[in-house]
């Protein structure tokens, strides 16, 4: 696809996701316009074509000057969101705030600059736990971490706002997304890094939690679908719907890279910390036990299907991370 003579701006962009997305939509031959704090994001992802973009350092809960950034745009992807799941357990009012309000300020920012068309991030967890898989865009919304709840009501604004200011708003509920440039902290990060310094995986528990591990540029390619979609403004799973346990996700990295030792299973129960992986890792409270999302609706409306099988990405992103082994130095979650 072809966006040339179109200005897209971009919340986030500095991202793992909106890296990535920035740099589809340079190649596509638009004018990127990057916006980001820097909290999370880096600017290393956007070294390699940096001299192709505008980079502009701003918060999202700053609505003047998200607004001044955003004025010429054509489009608007917003990325930019809190995502550690242990920060909104801690402290939901700044979950909500970055997530919600900040969401709400790119929508309006977007009224404002008369904006055409906006993309927005969401997240497989406004399902909370499932009642069945693949979950599709109908199952059940009962969230169980504050981080579904903030995502799940800034789409709730998204489909206001389309139907009230004939703003067209499409919200992406991404899967587990993974691939180069990610950041470090969740299950398949830490197993990769640990590969890389020769040790096997942890499991926590058995390893029977489910999860659907999607590729970077297969959820790049959805997102830019959306730009050209005639469909209405609506949310989208950005999935396989291939459910992957834990264990099977240890056996596929082992394949990765062959270590000649066995995968760790460890004791440790939903909310308590691990004393064998980094930083005595916390499995996380309310933990989901699947996570599988059918995307049959965008295959349908955006004749849009995963390419990318779940072995080859794993080796691509660990070849990524041979070359840049320092990238993972501190873990978030």
């Amino acid at each position: 696809m072809s966006f040339a003579g179109k200005k897209i701006f971009v919340t986030g962009g500095a991202g793992f996701i909106g890296s990535h997305i920035v740099e589809s939509l340079v190649k596509a031959g638009a004018t990127v316009k990057v916006y980001d704090n820097f909290s999370s994001g880096k600017r290393e992802n956007l070294a390699p074509f940096k001299d192709d973009i505008e980079i502009v350092e701003g918060d999202i809960l700053n609505k003047d000057q998200l607004s001044a950034a955003m004025k010429g745009c054509d489009w608007v992807s917003h990325q930019a969101a809190q995502l550690e799941i242990t920060t909104c357990v801690e402290d939901p009012l700044f979950d909500l705030r970055v997530n919600t309000e900040g969401t709400l300020n790119v929508f309006d920012s977007a009224l404002e600059n008369n904006v055409s068309r906006v993309v927005s991030a969401s997240s497989a967890c406004v399902y909370g736990q499932a009642r069945y898989v693949p979950e599709d865009e109908d199952h059940p919304q009962v969230p169980n971490w504050a981080y579904g709840v903030s995502k799940l009501a800034a789409e709730r604004y998204g489909l206001v706002y389309s139907n009230t200011h004939d703003l067209p708003i499409y919200s992406l509920r991404y899967a587990i997304v993974y691939g180069e440039r990610e950041w470090y902290g969740r299950v398949l990060t830490i197993f990769l890094k640990r590969l890389l310094k020769g040790e096997p995986p942890v499991v926590f528990g058995e390893g029977a939690q489910e999860r659907d591990f999607t590729y970077v540029g297969d959820a790049v390619s959805l997102h830019n679908s959306c730009f050209e979609t005639e469909a209405a403004p609506t949310s989208f799973n950005v999935s396989t719907g291939i459910g992957t346990s834990i264990k099977q996700l240890a056996q596929e990295i082992m394949q990765v890279q062959d270590l000649g030792k066995d995968i760790l299973f460890e004791d440790v129960k939903v909310g308590e910390h691990s004393q064998l992986v980094e930083q005595n890792r916390q499995r996380l409270p309310e933990e989901l036990e699947k996570m599988i999302l059918s995307n049959e609706k965008a295959q349908k409306l955006l004749n849009w299907s995963p390419k990318m099988n779940l072995a080859d990405g794993l080796k691509r992103e660990f070849a990524w991370l041979q070359q840049n082994p320092n990238f993972w130095d501190k873990m978030s979650y």
